[in-house]
C-alpha cells in the first residue's frame, strides 16, 4: 500500500488487561484516526500492526516531531510498570508487508513461543486441545514434522510462514482435515541443506510451531461492531470493554466508506467466558444494533483424546491417502 495513504505502526509488548484501550486513547489524543489494524495476543505477549491517518488531513503523518511524540508515548504505554522485555514501536516501515505475515514475524522476534505460566490465569489451551507437534529425522536428508490441532481458516498459512521465517524449506507435505481437527506432515530441512540436528533446535521448532498454531486461535466470545466511523471510536469502545473487565485476546479493525467494522475476541480477566449479563450491559451502552454477539469459541468442542506417537500418526496419514479431502503439497523449489 502506498506510504502516503497512511502511517504504519507496529507494536510489541507485554499483554495486560486494558492495553489496547490505552493505546487507542493515546492515538485519539494525538488526533490519529485508526484506518485498520490487527491485534494478536499470545502467551502474555501482544503485537499489533495499526494503520493511522492524520484526522484533519486524511493522509499519512509526515511531521518528524509528531511521529517522534507518537512513538515515545506508545512506547511508554507498552512498557507499563513491570515489562521485563523491551517494548517496541516502529513507525512507517518501508514497503508494507502482508499484515498477518508481519504479525507472525513480530511475535516470533518477541519470543512469544517461550511459554509463560501465570498464577491464577487459565492457559489458552488445555490438555488435549493443545496442538501436538512431533519431529523425526529420516535417513540423512530430512526432518519430518507432524502436527495435529483443531482445524481453522489460515492454519496452513500460519505454519508455512513460521517455517519460512525460521529458515526452513518444505520439500514435501501432506494435509488431511476432518470435521474438527487437522493433520499435517512436512518434510523439511534448513536452508543450509541440513535436517534438524540438535535437541535444542528440535525443542525450539516444536515451540515455534505450537505458537504459530495458537496465535490466531479465536479464544473467547466473538463480538462484531458495525457503526459509523469517527475519531476516537475505537478508544471509546475499548474503554467500555476495559471498564467492564473484558480482556481483548484478538481484534481485527477495518473502516470503509465511513463505516467501521471491527471484530473482537474477548474473555474476562482470568481468561474465562464472559458473563452474559456483562455483555448485555455493554450492548446497551454501545447499541444493540451496533454490537452483535457472533460466536462463543470457548464452547467449541475439544479434540478427542488420541495417542500421538509417530507410528500411530503416520499410520493415520497413510490411510488418509484415499480420503477426498487429502491433498499433496510440494514445494516450489
Amino acid at each position: 500500500m502506498p506510504a502516503e495513504e497512511h502511517t504504519s505502526i507496529e507494536l510489541a509488548g507485554t499483554d495486560r488487561p486494558g492495553l489496547l484501550s490505552e493505546v487507542c486513547a493515546v492515538l485519539a489524543d494525538l488526533h490519529c484516526n485508526v484506518v485498520n489494524a490487527e491485534i494478536w495476543t499470545h502467551n502474555a505477549r501482544a503485537a499489533a500492526v495499526v494503520h493511522v491517518t492524520d484526522d484533519s488531513m486524511g493522509c499519512a503523518i509526515s511531521d518528524p516531531n509528531r511521529l517522534s511524540t507518537i512513538k515515545e508515548l506508545l512506547c511508554n504505554v507498552l512498557k507499563g510498570s513491570d515489562d521485563l522485555k523491551t517494548a517496541k514501536t516502529t513507525l512507517s516501515a518501508p514497503g508494507v508487508m502482508h499484515r498477518e505475515r508481519r504479525l507472525h514475524q513480530i511475535m516470533f522476534a518477541d519470543r512469544d513461543y517461550e511459554r509463560v505460566e501465570k498464577a491464577g490465569v487459565r492457559a489458552v489451551e488445555e490438555g488435549s486441545s493443545r496442538p501436538q507437534v512431533t519431529l523425526l529425522n529420516i535417513e540423512k536428508d530430512y526432518t519430518v514434522v507432524t502436527m495435529r490441532s483443531k482445524d481453522r481458516p489460515k492454519l496452513l498459512f500460519d505454519i508455512v510462514c513460521t517455517l519460512t521465517d525460521m529458515q526452513y524449506v518444505v520439500f514435501h507435505g501432506m494435509v488431511n482435515t476432518g470435521r474438527i481437527e487437522a493433520y499435517q506432515e512436512f518434510y523439511i530441512r534448513h536452508v543450509d541443506g541440513l535436517p534438524i540436528s540438535s535437541e535444542a533446535e528440535r525443542v525450539r521448532v516444536i515451540q515455534c510451531l505450537e505458537a504459530a498454531i495458537e496465535r490466531r486461535a479465536s479464544e473467547g466470545l466473538e463480538l462484531e461492531l458495525c457503526t459509523d466511523d469517527r475519531l476516537g471510536l475505537l478508544s471509546d469502545i475499548t474503554r467500555i470493554f476495559r471498564e467492564n473487565s473484558l480482556c481483548i485476546r484478538r481484534a481485527l479493525i477495518s473502516t470503509k466508506g465511513g463505516k467501521a467494522k471491527d471484530t473482537f475476541y474477548v474473555t474476562d480477566v482470568t481468561g474465562n467466558p464472559v458473563d452474559p449479563k456483562i455483555i448485555d450491559s455493554i450492548r446497551a451502552q454501545i447499541g444493540h444494533t451496533a454490537l452483535q454477539v457472533k460466536c462463543n469459541s470457548s464452547l467449541a468442542p475439544k479434540l478427542p483424546h488420541q495417542e500421538t506417537t509417530m507410528g500411530h500418526f503416520f499410520g493415520n496419514l497413510f490411510k488418509a491417502r484415499t480420503f477426498q479431502n487429502f491433498k499433496l503439497i510440494r514445494s516450489y523449489s
